[in-house]
């Protein structure tokens, strides 16, 4: 559990330091135009320190760290989300100097959503695993899927 509070921190801390660094550099060029480069310290906050906070509660919960595929998640989605916000910088800061982004970036941005994506499949797997199937109501029972029963509906005709 403390590895994935010590990742959410350092995605705190490369989120905020990338909010500067897009605020100075657009300072110092006096660019004024769209870039991606703008959304690269929402992107850090929201995909990694939000997301691993709300792992950690999912881990204190279902003891996620506790199986295999964990460590594959982690490891998988951590290099995604590097790669995908490695593309976003790189394509961003080139905008805002003035220069042209490669197709070959547009392919590493690709990788990176991939990897996200493959970690994320991963993640809800393991979250499968951990959390224990509900048994539904037997026939002729009133409930709903988690078994709780429910009371019968009483209509009342209209006066």
């Amino acid at each position: 559990m403390r590895t994935i509070l010590n990742t959410a921190h350092v995605y705190l801390v490369l989120g905020l330091v990338s909010g500067l660094g897009y605020r100075e550099l657009t300072k110092i060029t006096g660019f004024t135009g769209e870039t991606q480069l703008a959304v690269v310290h929402t992107h850090i906050l929201a995909l990694g320190m939000l997301f691993f906070l709300i792992v950690l509660a999912l881990d204190k919960l279902f003891d996620l760290t506790g199986h295999g595929l964990f460590r594959w998640f982690f490891g998988i989605y951590n290099a995604g989300l590097a790669v995908t916000v490695g593309a976003m910088t790189l394509k961003g800061t080139l905008t805002v100097l003035g220069k042209p982004a490669g197709e070959a970036l547009a392919l590493v941005a690709g990788l990176g959503h991939i990897l996200l994506t493959v970690g994320l499949v991963l993640l809800f797997v393991t979250l499968g695993k951990r959390i224990p199937a509900e048994e539904c109501p037997g026939p002729g029972t009133a409930g709903n899927a988690a078994g709780v029963r429910s009371r019968p509906v009483r209509r009342v005709s209209p006066s």
